[in-house]
Protein backbone atom coordinates (compact mmCIF):
# COMPACT_ATOMS: atom_id res chain seq x y z
CA UNK A 1 0.00 0.00 0.00
CA UNK A 2 1.49 3.52 -0.99
CA UNK A 3 2.06 5.91 1.78
CA UNK A 4 -0.37 8.71 0.54
CA UNK A 5 -3.91 6.50 0.19
CA UNK A 6 -3.04 5.14 3.93
CA UNK A 7 -5.91 6.83 6.00
CA UNK A 8 -8.24 7.54 3.06
CA UNK A 9 -10.39 5.14 4.14
CA UNK A 10 -11.21 7.83 7.62
CA UNK A 11 -9.62 11.09 6.29
CA UNK A 12 -13.91 12.44 5.33
CA UNK A 13 -15.38 11.01 8.72
CA UNK A 14 -17.10 13.36 9.99
CA UNK A 15 -14.92 14.71 13.68
CA UNK A 16 -16.12 12.41 16.31
CA UNK A 17 -17.89 14.52 19.75
CA UNK A 18 -19.08 13.05 22.58
CA UNK A 19 -21.88 12.90 24.09
CA UNK A 20 -20.82 12.42 27.45
CA UNK A 21 -17.94 15.01 28.13
CA UNK A 22 -18.33 18.60 27.24
CA UNK A 23 -15.38 19.91 24.66
CA UNK A 24 -12.91 22.23 26.54
CA UNK A 25 -12.95 25.83 26.11
CA UNK A 26 -9.88 27.19 24.18
CA UNK A 27 -8.96 29.02 27.19
CA UNK A 28 -8.30 26.09 29.12
CA UNK A 29 -6.93 24.40 26.42
CA UNK A 30 -4.28 27.09 25.88
CA UNK A 31 -3.31 26.71 30.26
CA UNK A 32 -2.18 23.46 29.70
CA UNK A 33 0.21 24.14 27.43
CA UNK A 34 1.35 27.27 29.59
CA UNK A 35 4.91 27.19 30.88
CA UNK A 36 5.69 25.29 34.25
CA UNK A 37 6.22 27.93 37.23
CA UNK A 38 9.15 25.54 38.49
CA UNK A 39 10.58 28.67 41.03
CA UNK A 40 7.66 29.90 42.21
CA UNK A 41 8.66 32.34 44.83
CA UNK A 42 11.76 33.55 43.31
CA UNK A 43 11.28 36.48 41.35
CA UNK A 44 9.91 38.28 44.92
CA UNK A 45 12.80 37.08 46.84
CA UNK A 46 14.57 38.84 43.77
CA UNK A 47 12.82 41.88 44.25
CA UNK A 48 13.46 41.87 48.12
CA UNK A 49 16.80 41.84 47.63
CA UNK A 50 17.20 44.06 45.46
CA UNK A 51 15.17 46.53 47.22
CA UNK A 52 16.99 49.51 48.89
CA UNK A 53 17.25 50.38 52.45
CA UNK A 54 18.95 53.33 54.10
CA UNK A 55 21.34 53.31 57.72
CA UNK A 56 20.28 55.14 60.74
CA UNK A 57 22.80 57.65 61.33
CA UNK A 58 24.41 57.90 64.22
CA UNK A 59 23.69 61.26 66.16
CA UNK A 60 26.95 63.16 67.71
CA UNK A 61 27.04 63.90 71.23
CA UNK A 62 26.28 67.68 70.58
CA UNK A 63 23.21 66.53 68.09
CA UNK A 64 21.97 64.31 70.97
CA UNK A 65 22.36 66.79 73.47
CA UNK A 66 19.93 69.68 71.19
CA UNK A 67 17.68 67.11 70.47
CA UNK A 68 17.22 65.55 74.02
CA UNK A 69 16.70 69.53 74.92
CA UNK A 70 14.24 69.66 72.61
CA UNK A 71 11.82 66.84 73.67
CA UNK A 72 12.38 68.27 77.23
CA UNK A 73 10.75 71.59 75.72
CA UNK A 74 8.17 69.68 74.08
CA UNK A 75 7.04 67.43 76.93
CA UNK A 76 7.06 70.66 79.03
CA UNK A 77 4.96 72.64 76.66
CA UNK A 78 2.58 69.82 76.33
CA UNK A 79 2.49 69.46 80.48
CA UNK A 80 1.12 73.31 79.95
CA UNK A 81 -1.59 72.18 77.22
CA UNK A 82 0.26 74.03 75.13
CA UNK A 83 0.10 72.12 71.67
CA UNK A 84 2.71 73.50 69.18
CA UNK A 85 2.66 72.69 65.88
CA UNK A 86 6.01 70.49 65.16
CA UNK A 87 7.93 68.63 62.32
CA UNK A 88 9.71 65.03 63.74
CA UNK A 89 12.09 63.34 61.02
CA UNK A 90 12.36 59.95 62.26
CA UNK A 91 13.93 56.56 61.52
CA UNK A 92 11.53 53.44 60.69
CA UNK A 93 13.40 50.12 61.04
CA UNK A 94 12.39 47.18 58.04
CA UNK A 95 10.87 44.41 59.17
CA UNK A 96 12.89 42.19 57.01
CA UNK A 97 16.62 43.50 56.62
CA UNK A 98 19.14 45.46 57.83
CA UNK A 99 18.76 49.39 57.71
CA UNK A 100 14.86 50.85 57.25
CA UNK A 101 13.41 54.25 55.74
CA UNK A 102 13.21 58.09 57.21
CA UNK A 103 9.87 59.25 57.62
CA UNK A 104 8.63 62.89 58.48
CA UNK A 105 5.32 63.45 60.50
CA UNK A 106 3.70 67.13 61.22
CA UNK A 107 1.23 68.41 63.69
CA UNK A 108 0.32 69.30 67.38
CA UNK A 109 1.80 67.15 70.42
CA UNK A 110 -1.15 64.89 71.16
CA UNK A 111 1.25 62.92 73.94
CA UNK A 112 4.56 62.17 75.38
CA UNK A 113 4.37 58.66 76.52
CA UNK A 114 7.42 58.42 78.84
CA UNK A 115 6.97 54.65 79.60
CA UNK A 116 5.60 53.40 76.09
CA UNK A 117 8.83 55.57 75.23
CA UNK A 118 6.74 57.11 72.43
CA UNK A 119 5.76 60.33 70.92
CA UNK A 120 2.31 61.18 69.73
CA UNK A 121 1.90 63.55 67.40
CA UNK A 122 -2.06 64.48 65.53
CA UNK A 123 -2.13 65.48 62.15
CA UNK A 124 -4.51 68.35 61.06
CA UNK A 125 -7.13 65.20 60.35
CA UNK A 126 -6.89 64.06 63.84
CA UNK A 127 -4.80 61.14 63.46
CA UNK A 128 -2.42 60.10 65.79
CA UNK A 129 0.78 59.24 64.81
CA UNK A 130 3.39 56.99 67.29
CA UNK A 131 6.81 57.39 67.11
CA UNK A 132 9.24 55.36 69.03
CA UNK A 133 11.75 58.45 70.99
CA UNK A 134 14.88 56.45 70.05
CA UNK A 135 14.27 56.65 66.24
CA UNK A 136 13.72 60.61 66.21
CA UNK A 137 16.03 62.24 64.31
CA UNK A 138 15.37 65.84 64.62
CA UNK A 139 12.85 67.75 66.07
CA UNK A 140 11.81 71.37 64.07
CA UNK A 141 8.90 73.97 64.99
CA UNK A 142 8.77 77.84 65.52
CA UNK A 143 8.73 77.23 69.30
CA UNK A 144 11.67 75.41 69.08
CA UNK A 145 13.31 78.06 66.98
CA UNK A 146 12.23 80.48 69.48
CA UNK A 147 14.26 78.48 72.54
CA UNK A 148 17.15 77.47 70.41
CA UNK A 149 20.44 79.97 71.29
CA UNK A 150 21.63 78.22 67.94
CA UNK A 151 18.71 79.12 65.66
CA UNK A 152 18.84 82.62 64.77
Amino acid sequence: MEEKNRYEDIIHLPHHVSSQHPQMPLSERAAQFSPFAALTGYGAAIQETARLTDRKPELSEGERERLDQRLALAAALQEAGTRPLISITYFIPDAKKSGGAFSTASGRIFKIDAYARQLILEDPEGNRIPVPLEQVLEIEGEVFSKADPFCE
